[in-house]
C-alpha cells in the first residue's frame, strides 16, 4: 500500500521519505511561491496602465493663461483674479473686459460656485438645463434645456466662455448694450439690472 510518505519521497519501494528530496522539493516549492508574490501586481515602469497614463497627462492649460490683464485695477481682488480669462473672453467677443468683469461682479462677486436662488449657475450666472433651472418652462417646453449642465458651468473658463458668448449675441442682435443687458438680466426688473451694471462698469472701468 502506497503511502503519502512514499509519494513524496520518489521511492515506491521503502516505506521512508528520502529527506534529501523531501527538502528539495519544498524549497523549490518556497522559491516559486515567493517568485509569484514578487511579481504579481509589479507593474514595470514602461507599463501602460491607466493611473499611469492619467498621471502622465499634464494638466490642460487654459487659453485666458497666456493673455496680458486688461481689466481695471479699480475692480475687487475676487475679480481680477479672472483678469486673464476675462481679457481673452474679450478678444473673442468684442465686449469690453472692464464690462464682463462689471457683469460678473454684479452676477456672482467673482465666485465661480455661485448658485442663485432661480439656479443660475457661476461667474455669469447662466441658467443650466438642469437643478432648480429645469423648472422653468416655456411654450415649447423646459426653457432652458438646449444649456449646459450646472457642472461645465461651475468651470469658469467655459461659463465664461458661454456667458460673454451670450452678452455678445444679445448686442449684436438687440443693437444696444443697455438692451443687451437688460435681455441678460433678471425678468421682469425693466432696466435697473441693465443700469446697475453699466454703473459698475462706469465707476471701476478704466
Amino acid at each position: 500500500m502506497t503511502t503519502q510518505a512514499t509519494r513524496f519521497s520518489g521511492d515506491r519501494g521503502s516505506p521512508l521519505p528520502n529527506l534529501a528530496l523531501r527538502g528539495t522539493f519544498f524549497g523549490s516549492l518556497l522559491v516559486c511561491f515567493l517568485c509569484c508574490i514578487l511579481t504579481t501586481g509589479n507593474t514595470s515602469a514602461n507599463t501602460p496602465t491607466k493611473a499611469r497614463a492619467a498621471a502622465a497627462v499634464k494638466p490642460a492649460v487654459h487659453e485666458g493663461t497666456n493673455h496680458a490683464c486688461h481689466v481695471s485695477s479699480k475692480f475687487p481682488a475676487d475679480i481680477v483674479q479672472w483678469c486673464k480669462l476675462i481679457t481673452a473672453k474679450a478678444e473673442q467677443t468684442g465686449l469690453d473686459p472692464d464690462l464682463i468683469a462689471a457683469l460678473i461682479w454684479q452676477e456672482s462677486g467673482g465666485d465661480p460656485l455661485a448658485y442663485s436662488k432661480s439656479g443660475a449657475v457661476g461667474l455669469m450666472q447662466v441658467m443650466p438645463r438642469d437643478g432648480l433651472a429645469a423648472n422653468f418652462t416655456c411654450a415649447n417646453g423646459p426653457c432652458f434645456a438646449s444649456r449646459p449642465s450646472t457642472e461645465e458651468l461651475q468651470d469658469p473658463e467655459y461659463n465664461l466662455h458661454y456667458g460673454t458668448g451670450m452678452l455678445a449675441g444679445l448686442v449684436k442682435r438687440l443693437g444696444s448694450l443697455r438692451e443687451a443687458l437688460k435681455a441678460y438680466g433678471p425678468m421682469d426688473v425693466g432696466y435697473y439690472y441693465a443700469d446697475k451694471v453699466l454703473a459698475i462698469y462706469k465707476q471701476y472701468g478704466k
